[in-house]
């Protein structure tokens, strides 16, 4: 007696296939509303910060403005609108919960991708979660300590004072175009910053290595700077410093690929 197969019918395979990919998206959805709240939370306490963070966005500015116009000139900023400087609080805040909102968007991409990882790949995955934010950061701080006192000090090298024959050609900035500049630099080159991190995981992925990069690096040089001539404000200035640090990160990002290449032939049979 032959035993005979029994094949489910069509609709009951895509009854099954359909089960998972809405307990994907309830998961997703999920997800997604905790990170709403998440931003929420933060665009409330950084709006109710927003004159102090500003503040302290000041800083640069007017250590740049002490240097060369010295102490008796002090800072003066303006708006223009009537609502200018709360719609910046309003944009600051926005910012600022993004900010702060990014090592969780990490957290939960890697919440939601994870159980389709093997346990060597999630191994190798959660080092870039704290990578990706402390490297953003880093990038943060390179603006705010290098970049925009450097930036502002060339700015106010443009001004002509008044020595009794002259015309007075003074720097009269608006609150929201000094806000731009900084949310500008901040996300140029935070963003740049992971360049290590991308590259190490297209090593990992086999889909670069480190003989190519060194092999490309012309070409790697005249996309850098296309690419800082793009993002950062329209000054030679802060161009050609993202688009050296950039060619910085890309040596640094070629150690960084033959690390991962020489792990990989340690672990290969």
């Amino acid at each position: 007696m032959t035993d005979k197969l029994v094949e489910s019918p069509p609709e009951d395979d895509v009854e099954a296939s359909r089960a998972p990919l809405l307990e994907h998206l309830t998961e997703l959805r999920t997800r997604l509303i905790r990170l709403v709240c998440v931003l929420a939370v933060g665009f409330v306490i950084c709006f109710i910060f927003a004159e102090q963070i500003y503040n302290f966005l000041l800083v640069p500015f007017e250590d740049a403005a002490a240097r060369v116009r010295g102490d008796d000139l002090a800072l003066e900023l303006i708006f223009t609108a009537p609502l200018e400087f709360f719609f910046v609080k309003v944009k600051l805040a926005f910012f600022g919960a993004l900010i702060l909102a990014f090592p969780w968007l990490a957290y939960e991409i890697y919440g939601f991708v994870s159980p389709g990882l093997y346990k060597n790949e999630k191994g190798a995955f959660a080092p870039f979660l704290i990578g990706a934010p402390a490297l953003f950061v880093s990038g943060m701080a390179f603006v705010y300590y290098f970049v925009l006192p450097f930036v502002m000090r060339f700015a106010l090298g443009q001004e002509q004072l008044s020595s009794g024959d002259g015309p007075t050609i003074q720097l009269l900035t608006r609150v929201s175009d000094y806000l731009n500049l900084v949310t500008t630099l901040i996300l140029a080159f935070g963003l740049s910053f992971q360049l290590p991190v991308l590259l190490m995981l297209l090593g990992m992925a086999g889909i670069v290595n480190s003989a190519m990069l060194i092999k490309f690096w012309k070409f790697a040089l005249l996309g850098v700077f296309v690419f800082a001539a793009f993002v950062t404000p329209p000054d030679p200035i802060s161009q050609v410093i993202l688009g050296t640090v950039l060619m910085a990160l890309y040596g640094i990002s070629i150690g960084a690929v033959k690390l991962v290449e020489r792990k990989e032939n340690t672990i290969a049979p």
